[in-house]
């Protein structure tokens, strides 16, 4: 199998791993999909401790233990193709919803998906990701470890996706292999990428994703503007984002999500 590449945000060392919490796509959008981890560990309210899996996960079963929460075998796995790979952006919704931010985030490869675009436009003014079918290869993603209360939040915070099971198993980065998590897929479809057959775009940092569709569409400039800025900034407004949303719908040869939709 040949592996996909995965857009990292901005991403960071262990020695940086503060700046995780410097800010995070809903309040920065040309940042999406945030500040990512550049490997596996548990999220603990507003900190970062990096742990890898190994032996079962031990370490990470451990910190759960002392930190009073859910065990490993009674959570849900969920992979990340956007911004719930960026530890800021989990902990902002988690707290938006009451619910205590902490999660395991293990790396692993994941057959068949890669992160691609949504053909919409968030309320917070950025394009988000959604998983794209890509037979053949695998993706190094983050499965996020999720206990009733944390997935409940989750799902509200994810309107314009539904969640299911993938097809395949995911296995982390010391061999384990692990039933097919869950996944958030679009409900919009994903964008195609311009003069390449029709495949879907493949996910890229956010200012270069938006003045590409505005590069692509006169429209989408005379309504949004003719930079990243602009675009965020003008789809603020519902009524914009509404038009946007069509232009992007009528003109980018929308594709059919992951296990179609």
């Amino acid at each position: 199998m040949r592996r996909a590449g995965m857009v990292r945000g901005v991403a960071l060392s262990e020695d940086d791993d503060e700046l995780l919490f410097a800010g995070d796509p809903m309040a920065f959008p040309l940042t999406y999909p945030g500040r990512i981890p550049s490997g596996s560990g548990v999220l603990v309210d507003d900190a970062y401790r990096r742990q890898e899996w190994g032996e079962g996960g031990a370490a990470i079963a451990a910190l759960l233990a002392s930190l009073g929460q859910a065990p490993l075998d009674a959570r849900h796995r969920v992979v990340a193709v956007g911004s719930n790979a960026a530890p800021s952006q989990v902990r902002r919704k988690f707290l938006d919803h009451g619910v205590r931010p902490v999660v395991p985030m293990t790396q692993a490869d994941v057959p068949g998906i890669a992160p691609g675009v949504s053909a919409h436009v968030s309320k917070w003014g950025y394009v988000p990701a959604a998983p794209v079918e890509t037979p053949g290869e695998t993706s190094r993603l983050f499965v996020l470890w999720l206990d009733e209360h944390q997935l409940a939040a989750l799902d509200l915070t994810e309107p314009n996706y539904r969640r299911r099971p993938l097809e395949e198993p995911v296995t982390l980065e010391d061999g384990t292999e692990l039933p097919p998590p869950f996944v958030y897929e679009g409900r919009h479809g994903c964008l195609a990428a311009p003069g390449d057959g029709g495949r879907p775009r493949r996910l890229i940092s956010q200012p270069a994703l938006i003045q590409s569709l505005l590069d692509d569409s006169a429209d989408l400039r005379h309504l949004c503007g003719d930079t990243p800025e602009r675009f965020v900034a003008s789809v603020r407004d519902d009524t914009v984002r509404e038009a946007a949303y069509l232009l992007l719908q009528r003109e980018s040869r929308v594709r059919d999500a992951v296990g179609g939709g």
